[in-house]
């Protein structure tokens, strides 16, 4: 039988990640229904990611789980229908064009304001923390913000340009703290109505549109992860876009998540559940995009703080979850493999965390990048 085929198959790989099928430790998994193997088997990723939603499998700690296999595979993609499709999609059209510019946003971050507050914290940033010398979530994120303003060098007066603001906690931040006027955009209408009420009575205006109908010039620009929406074909456009909406002593921090391979397609699970039309650069990927556009500046990769920033949302998502009656327990499950499947991924180190500086034209004197 197909199944018996299948079970063997897996066991052998899983084996080699140090994980055994129905066995007793917290990283192992438990197959509650053995069509299981028949449905990875055809589609993969996606047949994965849907199994477990469906209570077909499960396994105590799903973090512990992915680093193995991510550790074992390189992270690679399983060669089924789903991904093959998406890599034909990618290659044929551009998935992230200006008319698909919204739908992430009605799909992920449209999900309830409150939601999304009780997972994050007060703060409601949804990027990676700096814990180099923070003890909570809060004070990463305070943190990583000090850091990206202190790296623009930013000066009372200025004015700046956020490129995907989320709920504006980084808008207030700068605003606040060192007296810049910003500009925000985002393509979440639930994003821009709470970040409008968050930076009310400050300097900060927030547009609901997509970053390529930008106007003005502007004397700073960062974007702190939205370019992992952007798309492998629109990479340069983005970056000429920027370029000119900037001052030529002007500085761009680019705080995006990377991968560890230029691929043209994301995981089918998570193009469909989570962020569709998403995609991963590499530091090739962005390398290229940035060549006679802007000058490096600085690059640093604190991927291992995204491990800690996922785990710390992952407990507050678990610790509010009874209290929030809007979504069912397919849903959980669903957020929660796509929380500890993403931890996985940097605590592997197939992805990562970078902040990058680019100016116009080079500074004229040496860069010292705080760290």
């Amino acid at each position: 039988m197909l199944e018996k085929f299948l079970h063997k198959k897996y066991s052998l790989m899983l084996e080699q990640a140090g994980v055994e099928i129905n066995g007793g430790r917290p990283w192992d998994i438990l197959v509650n229904n053995p069509d299981t193997y028949r449905r990875v088997f055809f589609y993969g990723t996606l047949g994965l990611g849907e199994s477990y939603m469906d209570r077909w499998w499960d396994c105590e700690r799903l973090d512990q789980f992915f680093t193995r296999v991510f550790s074992a595979t390189g992270g690679e993609q399983v060669g089924a229908l789903p991904h093959l499709l998406n890599l034909v999609q990618a290659a044929l059209f551009n998935m992230q064009n200006a008319k698909r510019a919204f739908h992430v946003g009605e799909k992920h971050y449209d999900t309830s304001p409150e939601f999304m507050r009780k997972m994050l914290g007060k703060s409601m940033i949804y990027s990676c923390g700096y814990w180099k010398d923070a003890q909570n979530l809060e004070q990463a994120q305070e943190a990583k913000l000090k850091l990206i303003m202190d790296k623009l060098m930013l000066e009372p007066g200025m004015e700046v340009l956020d490129i995907g603001c989320g709920w504006g906690g980084a808008a207030k931040y700068a605003a606040e703290n060192y007296g810049v006027s910003v500009t925000g955009i985002t393509v979440s209408k639930q994003q821009a109505d709470v970040a409008r009420k968050q930076c009310r009575g400050l300097p900060v205006k927030i547009l609901l549109q997509d970053y390529r109908l930008l106007d003005g010039q502007f004397d700073r620009a960062y974007s702190i992860g939205m370019f992992e929406h952007v798309g492998y074909k629109n990479h340069s456009n983005y970056m000429k876009v920027v370029r000119g909406k900037l001052k030529q002593d002007g500085l761009f921090v680019l705080h995006t998540i990377g991968n560890d391979k230029s691929r043209k397609s994301a995981c089918p699970w998570i193009n469909k559940y989570i962020f569709p039309g998403g995609l991963l650069p590499s530091a090739v990927q962005i390398s290229k995009s940035c060549e006679k556009v802007f000058v490096l500046e600085d690059w640093q990769n604190f991927g291992n703080d995204y491990d800690k920033t996922l785990m710390a949302w992952h407990e507050n998502f678990q610790r509010h979850w009874q209290g929030h009656g809007a979504h069912d327990e397919r849903f959980y499950r669903m957020w929660s493999y796509y929380l500890m499947i993403c931890a996985a991924a940097f605590r592997a180190r197939t992805q990562f965390l970078w902040q990058i500086v680019l100016s116009p034209g080079g500074m004229q004197k040496v860069y010292y990048a705080p760290r």
